[in-house]
């Protein structure tokens, strides 16, 4: 066995892998080292990392030339292999989404609740922003972001307590999560859209949001509990 990749739990025996096969052609080396790729894409619950793929496949072995061989094999297939929080997922495609709908009554990656407007800006917000604390979070709007809603997003696994702020006091700031990146299917934060690509599809406004009016009208929402904004 010309290279072993070891993996093993507590108290379990360890698992040898051949992951080199030089005992095999090159077509056929590359044919088990795509099957291999895809099989642990596919057992995984969650995106699968560059470096768990590399366990499983020789260390010359390129992974971007595996996905695509593997993305050109899934073309007519209803499912797809998509790069999205730093790994890769099999993930339904779109197009078929009324169909799970119909089947299961929700499509795949639709089980987390449904966001409110309220919760959507402030995630926006998060996001391009980050790390950001509560207080610069109720500048931009000009209101008081509530704990409650912070919690909600925190609850979903959309954010994250980040770095402590050098402000005065040291308030926790807020970041995005890996599960953010799936939920949304990025890859990175560098795929959120510019603020150029926003504004010109009306969108947003960065003079609106500097000014803490992020959306036409938004300023005007009544100020109740029922809009999440307020803090009791």
């Amino acid at each position: 066995m010309s290279e072993a990749s070891v993996r093993r739990k507590p108290n379990e025996q360890p698992v040898l892998l051949d992951t080199e096969l030089d005992h095999l052609p090159p077509e056929l080396r590359w044919r088990e080292w795509m099957g291999r790729v895809e099989a642990v894409i596919f057992a995984a619950s969650e995106p699968v990392t560059r470096n768990v793929l590399a366990r499983v496949v020789g260390k010359n072995c390129n992974l971007e030339l595996i996905i695509d061989d593997i993305r050109a094999e899934l073309a007519g297939r209803p499912y797809e292999l998509v790069a999205v929080a730093g790994g890769w997922q099999h993930r339904t495609k779109k197009i078929f989404g009324d169909a799970i709908r119909a089947a299961f009554g929700t499509a795949a990656g639709e089980g987390a609740k449904e966001l409110s407007q309220a919760e959507a800006l402030i995630l926006m917000c998060i996001a391009y922003f980050q790390p950001i604390t509560r207080a610069e979070l109720s500048s931009f709007f000009g209101k008081e972001v509530s704990r409650d809603l912070i919690g909600v997003l925190r609850a979903q696994d959309l954010i994250a307590s980040g770095p402590r702020s050098p402000q005065p006091g040291a308030p926790y700031t807020y970041v995005t999560t890996k599960n953010f990146l799936s939920q949304f299917g990025l890859d990175t934060l560098r795929q959120l859209p510019d603020f150029e690509a926003l504004e010109d599809a009306g969108l947003l406004s960065k003079e609106k949001l500097l000014a803490g009016n992020i959306i036409p009208g938004f300023a005007d929402v009544e100020e109740d509990g029922a809009n999440g904004f307020l803090d009791e």
